[in-house]
């Protein structure tokens, strides 16, 4: 959501009242995806007549950065920005910038793997990101759902 706050500027003059952003930017501290909408609907409320141009961007792109609301609560946290991602990226620029030269791309890409492999057993293994207890008790609740 970060990168979707940062865009939304490019769409507000530069003058623009901080509230606005503030408030947009809590849309993606709620509980559940109801809850957002809900507060985003009241958030175009307030600031359609002020900022058009960010509201219709905000109604056209916001739905992709909410997909974070499927997941277990305690997931939000990590999945909501791209923290996660970004750390694995510089890991595989750090671990590629030691061999300086590939003998082929196929060489590149297996060292690449690893480090992918590598990465996620260490997010499944510690559970210290996520915690994948809750999203198996959030898939068997929706089956039982499902079955009832």
């Amino acid at each position: 959501y970060v990168h979707f706050l940062r865009n939304a500027l490019d769409h507000l003059p530069r003058k623009a009242d901080d509230d606005c952003l503030r408030e947009l930017r809590w849309i993606y501290d709620r509980r559940d995806l109801s809850e957002a909408r809900k507060d985003m609907a009241a958030w175009l409320l307030r600031w359609q007549e002020k900022y058009p141009k960010l509201c219709s961007w905000v109604e056209d792109n916001i739905e992709e950065t909410l997909s974070f609301y499927r997941l277990p609560f305690g997931h939000h946290k990590h999945l909501k920005s791209t923290n996660m991602l970004e750390r694995l990226n510089e890991e595989i620029k750090r671990r590629t910038q030691v061999v300086r030269i590939f003998p082929n791309e196929e060489s590149c890409l297996r060292l690449i793997r690893a480090l992918a492999v590598e990465t996620h057993e260490n997010w499944i293994e510690a559970n210290r990101y996520l915690d994948m207890s809750l999203l198996t008790e959030m898939k068997k609740k929706a089956l039982m759902e499902l079955v009832a």
